[in-house]
């Protein structure tokens, strides 16, 4: 019998803006939010409960947060400030093991099933984790603790905020049994409608599709689903996982009215890309280039193609097929690269690390 797994997953809680909130505690009380300015056409990265509570949200258009919430402080982003926090936050990590696999930022998944701080509860470690976090760093953190990753993670967005939720195995059953199908790993806006086009809303309606049904419906997706669907999810905590992509964007202070403006605007666009790309320790293979565009009515489309070399006559090819599809003015370009997952190339670390 498979030894049962104990996983972690932490998620620190608004993170940019609680490290702002502790830098300046004049905003401690204040709705508050990291991002660009209105006037440049700036967009919300992370912003604090308070301004959650107008309805404020990451990836917003700065402007419309304002019109919700006027007394909204606007915080620029500080990266260096956040990448340090998170160097931090690793090293309390890596008190209780090294078995640790980086997201983001902000959170992480962490084995602890050989942990022997303890008597190797895990629930303990994850309050302990969060204990030290908030008496260090003046920060707070939710945790989920479940036998898989999929299920822990769900957890730790159980409780938020400062909260903590444990799943025995005991209660993946119950638990999974109710939980909304837009809860599971890999389930997005696209794949939550077709599920409920089918009359599928919970878990329990999708144990009722065997694996085959799903299979032919969706995929390898379907498959995962019927597992994720039953608290099942055998994915191992990666603390080598291999960087897939890389992509650099700008938004426009003016919108860009055609094709040819965007080729225009490409030249910078490429060159930051090219300066990430040489910064990884040992040079990517390229799978392919893709173009991201977003109208001026805020949808956007991307354009790919496998290529093995980032070629401007292909980018901008990319470009004009891209704004044939809408033929309206652009607000933000982006530029990127999907890489070949069989070479060695760097490993996706917190930076700093």
């Amino acid at each position: 019998m498979d030894e049962i797994r104990k996983i972690i997953h932490i998620d620190m809680d608004c993170f940019y803006a609680a490290i702002e909130m502790r830098d300046f505690p004049e905003f401690a009380t204040s709705p508050l939010a990291v991002g660009g300015t209105p006037n440049k056409r700036g967009v919300i990265a992370a912003c604090n409960y308070a301004a959650r509570e107008h309805g404020v949200h990451s990836a917003m258009a700065t402007s419309k947060a304002l019109r919700l919430c006027p007394n909204l402080v606007l915080q620029p982003g500080r990266m260096e400030v956040y990448k340090q926090e998170s160097n931090y936050l690793r090293e309390i990590f890596c008190k209780y093991t090294d078995k640790i696999e980086p997201l983001s930022l902000d959170e992480a998944y962490l084995d602890v099933t050989d942990s022997k701080h303890y008597q190797g509860s895990a629930t303990l470690i994850a309050k302990a984790i969060c204990k030290k976090i908030f008496e260090t760093r003046r920060l707070t953190a939710s945790a989920g603790v479940a036998p898989n990753k999929s299920l822990a993670k769900i957890a730790s967005d159980w409780n938020k905020p400062n909260g903590i939720k444990v799943i025995t195995p005991e209660e993946i059953k119950e638990f999974i049994i109710n939980l909304p199908v837009r809860k599971l790993f890999g389930v997005g806006p696209v794949m939550e409608k077709k599920l409920i086009a089918l009359g599928i809303k919970t878990c329990k309606q999708l144990q009722a599709f065997d694996k085959n049904d799903l299979h032919n419906r969706f995929g390898a997706m379907g498959e995962r689903l019927y597992d994720l669907s039953r608290g099942v999810d055998d994915r191992p905590v990666n603390n080598k996982r291999i960087r897939k992509s890389m992509s650099v964007e700008q938004t426009f202070e003016t919108d860009i009215m055609d094709a040819d403006g965007c080729v225009n605007a490409m030249p910078k666009l490429l060159a930051r890309l090219e300066k990430r790309m040489l910064q990884l320790q040992k040079t990517p293979v390229i799978h392919s280039i893709f173009v991201k565009i977003k109208f001026i009515d805020f949808t956007q489309t991307t354009v790919e193609k496998l290529v093995s070399q980032l070629e401007i006559i292909i980018i901008n090819q990319l470009i004009k097929d891209g704004w044939k599809r809408k033929n309206m003015p652009i607000r933000l370009l982006g530029l990127g690269v999907k890489l070949q997952q069989k070479s060695a190339y760097q490993q996706l670390r917190l930076p700093g690390i």
